[in-house]
């Protein structure tokens, strides 16, 4: 569900970081052990998790990983350049959202339906990997993270103040913050795409009939009152200053600072991220945080969004075919994947997960987030729907280089430009 942007190919030379795992191997040497190359974005394949069942593979098969770190924002432009010039790793991690069409998955990619693994995975999470024709196509070896508005319940504590179940109340609430010199909502406009997706979700979850009008070309977005309410609220948001100051500045990596220090009340994100990636040392720690749903005036009611979920995929024109579904036969392993996501708060992928935890923040408002919450559409369903485009956009309105009525627009013409890109003879073969 994050953070993407688009790079020109004559910079992808210098996208690429391949390391292997850095871990001592200590299984007896093996003449027949292979090396396999595993494609991700750099911040997920630093999750604990992901380092956790790497080092157990290396340690325990003898096979070596050459992990190809990309940057989250030259991710999707780097793996399409990869692909299309014959060198697509052996394992591609992705999410199963709409910039996925743009890599041939048929063509290029192992159809999993068959694999001794897949009666172990949950409902929901072999739901989210399925393509429409029902063939999974990867292993959801991820965190399944409720995403909302996650919020420092002891600051709003020490200053008298409620968490919000309306749109009125969200927006007092962050007018009483501001007045009193706290900046609301950490904001992270510089590289992170996430959010806009979660005040689209509802528009299109709730109305599917508008979903399949806006994919077959019949409506825009322009067409749509609750998308330009939610360009609207996102600019007063920014223009009353509940983004604070440096917004435009502020991505991935300044969000646990601001979090952990009180720089920020609020940001909307998803639970796991904060047994993940909150720093350590700051005056305010995991405990300090609890959950309300995500209110940018597409819902009165707001809205938590079901989790994103990274799929390993197997690149069934390697050489190494074989042993990369062999890979994930090892992640799929009770065994193993219950000592890779031991003390990670998420919701099971896999029936046999023991060692995970639910947080506390889910589980103390879960009657909320079990009304409220919507499946992943807008990045997973809407046709031409591009991360990378929305941060642009996003940003042209806080930099008041359009208005709220040519945000709108330029959401329709990027949108339309990524869908004749996708679906025409520039998709990836």
């Amino acid at each position: 569900m994050k953070k993407l942007r688009a790079l020109l190919p004559i910079m992808l030379a210098s996208v690429f970081a391949v390391t292997s795992c850095g871990v001592t191997n200590t299984a007896p040497s093996n003449s027949d052990s292979v090396t396999l190359t595993i494609m991700g974005k750099r911040t997920d394949l630093q999750k604990d998790y992901m380092v956790k069942i790497f080092e157990r593979y290396e340690n325990e098969t003898g096979n070596k990983l050459d992990i190809i770190s990309v940057d989250d924002d030259q991710y999707e432009t780097a793996a399409a350049e990869r692909l299309k010039n014959g060198e697509m790793t052996d394992i591609f991690l992705h999410f199963h959202n709409a910039d996925l069409s743009r890599f041939d998955v048929e063509g290029n990619f192992c159809y999993l339906n068959n694999e001794s693994w897949v009666s172990d995975l949950t409902d929901g999470a072999r739901e989210y990997c399925t393509d429409a024709e029902g063939n999974l196509l990867g292993l959801p070896f991820w965190e399944n993270s409720v995403s909302g508005c996650y919020y420092n319940k002891t600051l709003l504590d020490s200053l008298g103040l409620k968490s919000a179940t309306t749109q009125a109340e969200f927006d007092m609430l962050c007018e009483a913050l501001s007045a009193t010199g706290y900046t609301p909502i950490c904001w992270p406009a510089e590289d992170c795409a996430w959010m806009p997706q979660f005040a689209l979700d509802p528009i299109f979850a709730d109305n599917p009939d508008m979903l399949e009008k806006l994919n077959g070309g019949e409506i825009t977005y322009s067409d749509i009152p609750d998308v330009k309410n939610m360009a609207q609220w996102i600019s007063d948001a920014a223009d009353k200053g509940w983004f604070g100051s440096n917004y435009l500045e502020t991505g991935w990596d300044d969000i646990s600072p601001a979090m952990s220090s009180g720089g920020a009340v609020m940001t909307f994100i998803w639970d796991t991220w904060f047994y993940t990636d909150l720093e350590d040392g700051g005056k305010y720690t995991k405990d300090d945080f609890a959950l309300m749903p995500v209110f940018m005036n597409t819902v009165d009611g707001g809205t938590f969004e079901g989790g994103n979920i990274n799929m390993m995929m197997v690149n069934k024109n390697s050489d190494k075919m074989q042993d990369a579904l062999d890979f994930l036969s090892f992640c799929a392993d009770a065994e193993n994947y219950n000592a890779a996501f031991d003390g990670i708060a998420t919701v099971s992928c896999f029936k046999g997960q023991t060692t995970n935890v639910q947080s506390d923040m889910v589980t103390d408002i879960l009657p909320s987030v079990e009304a409220k919450q919507r499946v992943s559409t807008a990045a997973s369903r809407i046709v031409g729907y591009s991360a990378d485009d929305m941060v642009k956009v996003i940003n042209e309105l806080l930099s008041k280089r359009t208005d709220v009525d040519g945000c709108v627009r330029m959401m329709d013409e990027y949108r339309r430009l990524e869908t004749e890109n996708r679906y025409a003879d520039e998709t990836v073969q």
